[in-house]
């Protein structure tokens, strides 16, 4: 499925803590190019995607706007806009700004190793049902704890992934679903296909990912995501 009216959401309004730097993550270099850089090159590659709405913190705005858009030619970028103080507010900042959309693709700018494949997967499943996830299975045994700081349980690791994002939905669907939820307890969202899963009937499809795509998060990551590149860069040659 190849829609000509697909916006991707990119959010990049993260203070990355974990990362122990007074530059956020989505700014830190990567072989001279921001973290943030790498999936707004895929989305502006991509004949899938017709435009990008960056959400970025209120204070980085203008530094967006003139040093990684305009400085890279992101001219599938239509609006660089304020994110809130959590995630989801940030969202719905986004698909605020989406005009005339078909399908959302909602990112994490902290994940640089999107690719055409993901997106194509990705978008075909939503497709099919409205909303789709990315990820991968677990490659590890997980153990659900329980109030005791014990093992609880431990589900079968076939039914175990791990998501990523691009998170793909219906555009009307998970606006409708932004709509609904914002009165309510947000307390324990923590992806967007949770905010569908609560307040739709919609059945969330899985899509693969790669085990590649990982999110940027502390400062092990950056050493990973060094690795990753010069392998493909080893590929090519």
């Amino acid at each position: 499925m190849a829609s000509v009216k697909n916006t991707a959401i990119v959010l990049a309004a993260g203070q990355g803590k974990r990362m122990h730097s007074k530059i956020q993550k989505q700014f830190l270099e990567i072989q001279g190019y921001p973290v943030l850089y790498y999936s707004l090159r895929c989305f502006q590659e991509s004949p899938l995607i017709r435009d990008i709405v960056l959400v970025t913190g209120a204070e980085s705005v203008e530094y967006c706007k003139e040093n990684i858009v305009e400085k890279y030619g992101f001219t599938k970028v239509v609006s660089v806009v304020a994110g809130g103080k959590e995630r989801y507010d940030s969202v719905y900042a986004g698909l605020c700004a989406c005009c005339d959309c078909e399908y959302v693709l909602i990112h994490d700018g902290a994940r640089p190793f999107i690719t055409e494949e993901i997106l194509k997967r990705g978008l075909d499943k939503a497709g099919e049902t409205g909303a789709c996830v990315i990820g991968m299975p677990s490659k590890d045994t997980v153990k659900l704890a329980d109030d005791q700081g014990f093992v609880g349980s431990t589900p079968d690791r076939k039914s175990v992934w791990m998501i990523q994002t691009p998170q793909i939905f219906e555009y009307s669907l998970i606006r409708d679903a932004h709509e609904s939820i914002r009165c309510k307890d947000m307390s324990s969202i923590t992806d967007d296909a949770m905010v569908v899963e609560q307040e739709t009937g919609v059945k969330v499809a899985l899509a693969e990912g790669s085990y590649q795509n990982i999110k940027i998060t502390t400062p092990e990551d950056l050493f990973i995501a060094e690795a990753f590149l010069n392998s493909a860069e080893n590929i090519q040659k």
